[in-house]
């Protein structure tokens, strides 16, 4: 009885300084989109995916990027089924590519359906939260205990109860730890997660999530956070750097147990607005890590080099000029510097 004792007791002490020493490095890089093309922001969808080009992962990441995120819808043709097989082993070629693109490299698998399916929201008339919670349970036993790969338990959740939004978190949450993963996972809000509404709307319900595994420092907010007119990320023209914003975000999560966000999606048009407003946002983001952890620039992947917010590297393997103006990548390598 003493030695099982002991030895749990050994168990649980390793188990909290797993959970409170280890730290997300600094993070900064892009999303690579193409997995969810033709998902739109109710749940519904044409099966349209595209691979994400896997050469551009060994391209940013010698340029100092060392995360990207990675989004997919329909993994499971039937609601609450078994994951396609097929579709998880070219998802999963993506990813490994991702990773294999540097010893550093982080992947967000990232589910982008909005918090619906068919126009009906999860746990809300739509899903149920065991239906939710079913894909992620089985890609934990896919992808759990590396710490190089994050969950984004769900892209831009918006118009719904954020209560009970917060209720099919936790639930989800729960399952993940259940199957085994010890991630970090991004934690979603409402209003497209919204940095500038969490701290007042979304970030009080979501505060009182709990991780099984003990603490909440792998518990990391999702927030958004775009620079054109209407916050929407389709104007090619940026009217702000998001600084003042992003400050409150800041000072609410050293006020709430001093959490972390990470800035998953934000950008701009290859303009010089763009350029200047967002190298002043990252620049920021940089400087309040570890509270903020990194940010992912909207858009390269199977977008085109002509999108209106595209990173795309070009055919000649040069970069559109926003992420060489707006300083991306000097950003990127002093995170590498003083990580």
């Amino acid at each position: 009885m003493k030695s099982t004792t002991i030895a749990s007791a050994a168990i649980l002490y390793f188990s909290l300084i797993h959970c409170v020493v280890a730290q997300l490095p600094r993070l900064g890089g892009v999303n690579t989109p193409g997995y969810e093309f033709t998902l739109y922001e109710n749940g519904t969808f044409t099966n349209n995916p595209h691979t994400p080009p896997a050469a551009q992962f060994p391209h940013f990441s010698a340029e100092g990027a060392n995360l990207y995120r990675v989004p997919w819808q329909q993994m499971t043709p039937v609601l609450g089924g078994s994951i396609n097989t097929s579709f998880l082993a070219q998802y999963n070629a993506t990813v490994q590519a991702a990773l294999d693109s540097s010893a550093d490299a982080h992947v967000i698998i990232d589910l982008h359906n909005y918090a619906r399916w068919n126009g009906k929201i999860i746990a809300q008339g739509g899903p149920t939260n065991t239906q939710f919670a079913s894909v992620w349970s089985q890609l934990s036993k896919f992808y759990g205990a590396n710490d190089r790969l994050i969950f984004g338990i769900m892209n831009e959740p918006h118009d719904l109860d954020i209560a009970a939004w917060a209720t099919s978190v936790q639930y989800v949450v729960n399952d993940i730890r259940a199957a085994g993963a010890t991630n970090y996972l991004l934690i979603p809000g409402s209003n497209y997660t919204s940095a500038q509404y969490f701290p007042t709307y979304s970030g009080p319900h979501l505060l009182n999530l709990t991780d099984p595994l003990g603490g909440t420092g792998r518990l990391i907010f999702d927030v958004h956070k775009y620079l054109d007119s209407d916050n929407s990320g389709t104007h090619p023209d940026c009217v702000t750097n998001n600084v003042a914003i992003l400050e409150t975000l800041v000072h609410w999560l050293e006020a709430s147990g001093n959490r972390q966000a990470l800035l998953s999606e934000t950008g701009g048009g290859n303009t010089a607005s763009c350029k200047t407003f967002l190298g002043q946002e990252l620049a920021y983001v940089n400087s309040t890590y570890p509270t903020l952890v990194g940010y992912s620039i909207w858009a390269a992947g199977a977008f085109d080099s002509s999108y209106v917010l595209s990173v795309t590297p070009f055919r000649n393997e040069t970069d559109q000029s926003l992420w060489t103006n707006a300083d991306i990548m000097t950003v990127a390598v002093l995170r590498v510097v003083m990580r």
